[in-house]
C-alpha cells in the first residue's frame, strides 16, 4: 500500500513541477505578444483591457468547473479589488510601457528583480531580520542589472529600466499586501477578483485618454486573445494548482525559467540581441532570487 502511495506522491510532484514550468513559458510569452499588439497598434489600455477580460472569463470558468468559486464580501473584497486596480493595474501598466523602450527579453530579465524588492519590503514594512543569503541576493541581483544596462545598450535603455524597476516594485508591493488575504483566501480566488479590478482601471485609463478601442481586425483579436489566454489566464491557473504540489519555494525556483523563455522567443521571432553581458546578467538575477527561494 505505502508503494502505491509513493507512486501517487511522485506522479503528483511530477504533475506539480510540469504545471509550474508550463506556468513560466506562459507568462515568458507576454512581452513577446506585447511586441506583436505593438506592431498592430494596439493601444496599452485597449491591450490590457481585453487581456484582464479574457483571463476574467477563464479563471472564474475554471473556479465555477472545480466548485471553489467563493464570493468575497466587505473588507476582504474591499482588499481584493484594491490590490487589483491599483497593485497589479500599475505593475501591468508599466510593464508594457518598459516594451516600448527595451526588447521583450530585457523587460523580462529587469521585472525579475521584484523578488528582492519583496525581500527590502519585508525588511522596512515587517521588521524581518537582514540575512545573509538576502545580501548575497541582493548583490547578484544588482550586479546583474548593471551588468545587463550598462554593457548592452542595443536592448537596454535607462528609461526603460527605470520604467520595469517600478514595475517590480509596483508588483512586489502587490505580493507583500496580498499575504495577508492569502492566509484566509485561497490565491486563485484572490487572483478572480484581482483580474477584473485591474481591468477595469484601464477602462477609466483607456476611456479618460481616448486610447480605448474595439479592434477592427482577426489578427489583432487573436493577438488580444492570446494575451488574455495563454500568457495570462492558463499561467495563472497551473501555476497555483502546481504550487499545491511542490510548494513555494520549489515552484519560485522553476518560474526562474520566465526571463529565458522570453530572451529566446525574442531573439528567434524578433531578432533580438543577446550578447555576453544580457546572458550573464541574466544568470546572476536569477541566482539571486534562487538563493532567496531557498533560504
Amino acid at each position: 500500500m505505502s508503494g502505491h502511495g509513493n507512486w501517487r506522491h511522485l506522479d503528483s510532484e511530477r504533475a506539480g513541477l510540469v504545471l509550474v514550468f508550463i506556468s513560466a513559458i506562459g507568462f515568458g510569452t507576454l512581452g513577446i505578444f506585447g511586441i506583436y499588439a505593438q506592431r498592430a497598434n494596439l493601444s496599452i489600455p485597449t491591450v490590457l483591457v481585453f487581456r484582464f477580460v479574457f483571463a476574467t472569463i477563464v479563471v472564474w470558468a475554471f473556479l465555477a468547473w472545480r466548485g471553489r468559486l467563493t464570493l468575497l464580501q466587505g473588507r476582504a473584497l474591499l482588499i481584493a479589488l484594491g490590490l487589483g486596480a491599483f497593485g497589479y493595474a500599475t505593475q501591468s501598466g508599466l510593464y508594457f510601457v518598459g516594451l516600448e523602450f527595451m526588447t521583450a527579453g530585457m523587460v523580462a530579465i529587469v521585472l525579475y528583480t521584484y523578488p528582492v524588492f519583496v525581500v527590502i519590503l519585508a525588511v522596512t514594512l515587517i521588521g524581518e531580520r537582514v540575512s545573509r543569503p538576502m545580501l548575497v541576493a541582493l548583490c547578484f541581483a544588482l550586479g546583474g542589472i548593471a551588468l545587463v544596462t550598462g554593457a548592452n545598450p542595443a536592448g537596454a535603455s535607462l528609461v526603460g529600466v527605470l520604467v520595469v524597476l517600478g514595475a517590480a516594485l509596483a508588483y512586489a508591493v502587490y505580493i507583500t499586501f496580498s499575504r495577508a488575504m492569502l492566509m484566509t483566501i485561497d490565491p486563485m480566488v484572490l487572483t478572480a477578483y484581482v483580474l477584473p479590478a485591474a481591468g477595469t482601471s484601464f477602462i477609466v485609463i483607456g476611456t479618460a485618454s481616448g486610447d480605448l478601442m474595439l479592434p477592427q481586425t482577426l489578427s489583432a483579436w487573436t493577438i488580444l486573445l492570446c494575451i488574455g489566454v495563454f500568457a495570462t489566464a492558463i499561467p495563472v491557473v497551473a501555476f497555483f494548482t502546481g504550487l499545491k504540489q511542490i510548494g513555494a519555494s520549489r515552484a519560485g525556483i522553476i518560474s526562474t525559467a520566465e526571463p529565458p523563455v522570453t530572451v529566446a522567443l525574442g531573439a528567434v521571432l524578433f531578432a533580438e540581441p543577446v550578447t555576453a553581458a544580457t546572458v550573464i546578467g541574466g544568470v546572476l538575477i536569477l541566482i539571486g532570487v534562487i538563493v532567496l527561494e531557498r533560504k
